[in-house]
């Protein structure tokens, strides 16, 4: 990884930085497991001076290379650099990567054994910005692992000022370049170069996605592969010009549904702001629901552990993933393992146990191989690897892996989202237990068609209502990051999904 000559921090930053004319409460930014606010309202650059100094004092990293990169929003930049100052005032050597995706921070962070972060808001809209952070190995910094800590010293820094040490502890700040690095070895992960020839559209969403598309899967940084890409808003523009870089809300995929119908392409691809997240587009048009791409890469993974000796590889997978995916899993000889979501909770857990693979329902994909983090590339090219290796088309292919029918994620924003789930569980149980599973009935007056029913309530992570009978369950959880109740149901049917879709968010959104 090519580095440039390093340089000492300006004088100007020699003494304390004072913040006499604002009053920022670092609590509305900092969440359960990353940091995301509005620039200039809940964030800004003296803040995030404040978070680097407070970053290197809570995990005891003076003097040694912090990682520091960002993505394609107006304020990355200037939130860069004003990290590193404040981590070279305490006494680190920030090491700015530039321009990268999520993932790329993470193999960095990996590869270098170093701590890093990286200035994101993922998919939120252009007035947002943010920090993930990690240890050295890509270990995920959340509210359990020093998160908070980082949130009360820096709050202190920005009303005290940052403490300056001695001239000659104060760190210094260089440059690495880690695209090549990072395109080479997700390539030795996952071999494409026997594939089929595959046309494929990418839709970047303006994100970081056009920046590690072309090094991954095109010929910009490594020879080309059997693959034909038609680009689809590759420009990194953090304003979002053409829609929202959020590929999880069915409207912001449909300029990639219809270049794939367009060009008859055999599979799409669409990343989210940050590229740590992919969906997939089959050749109808139609998406591939996150599941079914868990239970695909689960299948893979499973396999190649096997082949080195593991007899029984663990997977884990979250609540709201379909129940086709701990079937699959199983089926194949492997673990499954449910956990809670959320990136840092099961980067933590795929550590503990171990596991190969991991997925979620929000397209969030990680891998050991990876240092236990996610990565939407290295799942996409599991993805084209497993369709370019057979002669089916995706949507027949994928279909093996997507016997049940899914509402897919549903928001709705309510005043209260406790009163909003209590109101669901009147109607399909009896007798709630906040500490409890409880089986009782749905409602026969309000809901006549699942009258018999017998439900099942758990409170894991949000709310899971089950039939006892298998034929639905559904799944209520407030957002971290959004003021919102989601939804995600499954049902062995349409019409059962249906019904049981409309009955919930019809008591969710009316009071």
């Amino acid at each position: 990884m090519e580095r440039s000559k390093q340089t000492p921090i300006s004088s100007a930053n020699d003494s304390p930085i004072k913040n006499e004319d604002l009053f920022m409460d670092l609590a509305d930014s900092f969440k359960a497991y990353d940091v995301r606010g509005i620039v200039g309202t809940t964030i800004n650059t003296k803040a995030v001076e404040a978070i680097g100094a407070a970053f290197v004092d809570v995990f005891d990293l003076s003097g040694q290379s912090v990682l520091v990169g960002g993505d394609m929003r107006p304020s990355s930049p200037e939130f860069m650099n004003a990290f590193a100052r404040g981590a070279a005032l305490r006494g680190a050597n920030p090491q700015l990567l530039g321009h990268v995706s999520t993932d790329e921070l993470y193999f960095a962070s990996g590869s270098l054994s170093c701590a890093g972060v990286v200035f994101t808001a993922s998919h939120n809209p252009a007035e947002y910005n943010g920090i993930k952070m990690a240890k050295a190995g890509a270990v995920p910094v959340s509210s359990d692992s020093g998160l908070f800590e980082i949130r009360d010293l820096a709050q202190r820094f920005l009303e005290e000022g940052i403490p300056a040490l001695v001239s000659e502890t104060t760190g210094t700040i260089g440059e690495i370049d880690v695209l090549s690095e990072y395109s080479a070895y997700l390539r030795s992960l996952v071999d494409l170069s026997a594939i089929r020839p595959l046309k494929i559209v990418v839709d970047a969403g303006n994100g970081m996605a056009g920046l590690t598309t072309p090094a991954v899967l095109g010929d910009s940084v490594l020879s080309a592969l059997p693959l034909e890409i038609i680009e689809l808003y590759f420009e990194l523009d953090g304003t979002f010009p053409n829609h929202p870089a959020n590929p999880l809300e069915p409207e912001n995929l449909r300029d990639l549904q219809a270049a794939v119908l367009k060009h008859g392409a055999d599979i799409g691809l669409a990343f989210d702001g940050d590229a740590d997240r992919c969906f997939v587009i089959d050749e109808q048009g139609n998406p591939v629901s996150p599941s079914a791409i868990t239970g695909l890469i689960a299948v893979r993974e499973i396999q190649r552990a096997q082949a080195s000796g593991e007899l029984t590889p663990t997977v884990i997978h979250n609540l709201i993933t379909s129940k086709a995916v701990p079937e699959i899993i199983t089926a194949t000889g492997g673990r499954p393992l449910v956990t809670r979501v959320g990136h840092s909770f099961i980067k933590t857990v795929m550590g503990d146990e171990g596991a190969i693979f991991g997925g979620e329902h929000s397209a969030h994909y990680y891998f050991r191989d990876f240092y236990n983090a996610d990565t939407g590339m290295l799942a996409a090219l599991h993805v084209l690897a497993a369709l370019g290796h057979q002669d089916a088309p995706l949507s027949k292919f994928a279909a093996e892996y997507e016997p049940y029918v899914s509402s897919g994620e549903i928001n709705s924003q309510v005043d209260n989202p406790a009163n909003a789930i209590a109101r669901v569980l009147e109607e399909f149980s009896t007798g709630y237990d906040t500490n409890n599973d409880h089986v009782g009935s749905v409602c026969a007056s309000c809901h006549p068609d699942l009258a018999d029913c017998e439900t099942a309530v758990s409170t894991l992570d949000g709310t899971t209502v089950t039939a006892s009978d298998g034929s639905f369950w559904f799944n209520l959880r407030p957002s971290n990051t959004e003021p919102f109740l989601r939804y995600n149901g499954e049902a062995v049917d349409l019409k059962t999904m249906v019904l049981v879709r409309d009955a919930v968010l019809n008591l969710v959104r009316n009071s």
